[in-house]
């Protein structure tokens, strides 16, 4: 029996409560019987998530008012996990993969919908089939009845859920230890370290296909296709090794609060020694955060609260900042009628998994390199248009997993992918060599250590552009090369989108629709800064034509395809000065990775934050806002 679907908190409320409800105490999880959970066989089904709320929505204590909202339900109901039964883009891959693979969708339905798949709708292939229970994701108790299944491993969502009644219910399982004296929820409980363990997260976040990898020559690899390894890449890298350098899924995802409640009783009366997390589980997905808000808030079916929504995209810029360091080294002058040389760009993945990581069809992230004089640009490499897309000129440097049918090429078919073309996104520290997680190409090359680098680095070389102009003869002081480096990510392309529609049926049409209204997605900027060149030569006078030459097409120590090898632990080389930016500011380094000395004038280069004046040498990185609709 469930508490009354109710926000109130009354004497007769928490009687009720403690007359229905036992409370279990501490118990050690109890042993898992070695078996994924079936459908239809629950004889407990899920509590539906509203119930959850009527505890779990609880504002901010009264001494943390002013902070970021914590309470669960309130930080949950807006993210992906939430929502992964209601994303239009999951819909129309299921629909492609069902054309592909009549009958083989049930995978994709346990991650994204656990409760259709427990109710025995593993077979549905359109959200329409699901009720309206059915769309609510990844609910509150597939984590928080989820057991440790060690003799399954982790991935495919093979989750065992707990269906053992103590007391008058099943017990729910998390961090919470409530000894403290103060009133017991009203529902049994198992304090169990499972719940916050980086293997629960490997339980949808480690996905194969059916189809067995192949290599370039055709021959099978005796292994089931790697879809995605977020789990894996994180067990293998120095974020899973104990010590001081240890990072759990949750230690990123889900930000520790101290002295967090658990529940509506204990706000302003007594928070728990064993602290909580906010339930942020955000990514890079914030487009279709908007995407969903417009769908299901107010202004949609007004099935979900736009609060929870404006909640879950409030976190993504300082979730995004943290998730890559750039380090560019420029000229201390630049000539135009020379051109510009050895602009090298140094990108280190600061994440427990590769960067990018996850289901990878649609998604890319690069380099991209503005340099503008006078507003005027003279050189670009990526430059990106919302309406064009990204530049695709000859020194684009991007980071992606592309995957295809070894027979023929088809790529943006799933369940059809047997073969890994290539995989250039970065790992993470100290990731050991395994077939499952080791990058596709020739880009990176194993360290002495045997671990594989957790940066890339790659240069750019632009040519002369004499037809540029001093339009301030008179000031050379004002004869500054505005350089902008972004590190930049983008979740679904146009050509994935413009392949949904076509071959995704009505729910590929519908996405088309979705993101024609929203402008198509808007690419997120995870690192970003601002470095200004004095430019000592100029090719034509004031009062002249003047345009840019453009970008060149030659580029220093980059090959043919845009990559560059990153195994080289030093600074980057081939220039005067070096920048490093991150989340948290930068400072100027020379070529031997010292703190440089500032310098102004002629004599050296400046880096400044957008829309301010020139602060020497010293850079705060600005991460753009999504365009907001309407």
């Amino acid at each position: 029996m469930d508490p009354p679907s109710s926000e109130s908190d009354t004497p007769m409320t928490r009687l009720w409560r403690g007359a229905v409800f036992s409370l279990v105490g501490t118990l050690a999880p109890r042993d898992a019987a070695a078996a994924p959970t079936e459908p239809n066989s629950l004889a407990n089904p899920l509590v539906e998530t509203v119930a959850c709320e009527n505890c779990h929505l609880f504002v901010n204590a009264v001494v943390q008012v002013a902070d970021p909202p914590y309470s669960p339900f309130r930080t949950a109901q807006g993210t992906m996990m939430a929502n992964s039964a209601r994303d239009p883009v999951f819909w129309a891959g299921v629909a492609v993969a069902d054309a592909d693979a009549p009958g083989q969708t049930e995978l994709c339905i346990r991650c994204h919908a656990p409760r259709a798949f427990l109710d025995g709708h593993g077979d549905v292939t359109s959200i329409d089939e699901l009720t309206d229970e059915e769309r609510s994701g990844v609910e509150c108790e597939v984590c928080h009845r989820a057991m440790e299944d060690l003799d399954t491993p982790a991935g495919n969502a093979q989750y065992q859920i707990d269906d053992v009644v103590v007391g008058t219910n099943v017990p729910r399982r998390g961090p919470f230890d409530f000894t403290d004296g103060v009133d017991p929820p009203p529902h049994s409980w198992i304090h169990d370290p499972y719940t916050g363990s980086s293997r629960l997260c490997g339980t949808c976040h480690d996905v194969s296909t059916p189809a067995e990898r192949v290599d370039d020559a055709g021959v099978g690899l005796g292994v089931a296709f790697n879809e995605q390894r977020t789990y894996s890449e994180w067990l293998g890298s120095a974020f899973a090794e104990a010590g001081a350098g240890f990072r759990s899924c949750q230690d990123c995802h889900m930000p520790a609060v101290e002295d967090m409640p658990a529940c509506t009783e204990h706000v302003n009366l007594q928070s728990h020694p064993t602290g909580g997390r906010r339930h942020d589980l955000v990514g890079a997905n914030r487009f279709m955060i908007g995407i969903l808000k417009a769908e299901y808030g107010s202004a949609g079916s007004n099935r979900v609260a736009d609060v929870f929504y404006d909640v879950t995209e409030a976190r993504y810029d300082e979730f995004l900042a943290t998730s890559a360091t750039l380090e560019v080294a420029t000229p201390t002058e630049v000539d135009l009628t020379e051109g510009l040389e050895s602009i090298t760009v140094r990108v280190t993945n600061n994440t427990g998994h590769k960067l990018p990581t996850g289901y990878s069809e649609g998604r890319v992230m690069w380099i991209e390199v503005l340099a503008e004089y006078a507003g005027q640009r003279i050189y670009s490499s990526g430059a990106w248009d919302q309406a064009a897309g990204f530049e695709t000129d000859a020194q684009l440097h991007t980071y992606e997993a592309i995957g295809d049918d070894w027979s023929d090429g088809t790529q943006f078919h799933l369940l059809r992918n047997n073969h890994w073309v290539i995989d250039s996104r970065i790992p993470p520290l100290g990731l050991r060599p395994n077939i499952e997680t080791d990058p596709v190409g020739d880009r990176y090359t194993l360290q002495p250590d045997e671990t594989w680098p957790n940066f890339d680095e790659t240069s750019y070389t632009f040519a002369a552009a004499p037809n540029v102009a001093d339009v301030t003869p008179d000031d050379p002081d004002e004869d500054r090369l505005v350089v902008t480096v972004r590190l930049r990510y983008l979740i679904n392309t146009p050509e994935y989108i413009s392949f949904l529609a076509g071959a995704g049926g009505d729910a590929g049409q519908h996405v088309a629709e979705l993101f024609e209204v929203a402008g198509g997605a808007v690419p997120e900027t995870l690192a970003e800064h601002v470095v200004e060149i004095p430019i000592v030569g100029f090719g034509a006078v004031a009062g002249t034509d003047s345009g840019s030459s453009g970008a060149s097409s030659g580029s220093s120590g980059v090959d043919d395809t845009g990559s560059a090898s990153g195994t080289d632990s030093g600074a980057p080389s081939g220039s005067s000065t070096t920048v490093t930016a991150t989340g948290e500011g930068t400072t100027a380094l020379d070529t031997s990775g010292s703190a440089g000395a500032e310098t102004e004038g002629g004599g050296g280069c400046g880096c400044r934050t957008r829309g301010s004046s020139v602060v020497p040498l010293v850079f705060l990185p600005l991460l753009l806002r999504r365009r907001r609709r309407d």
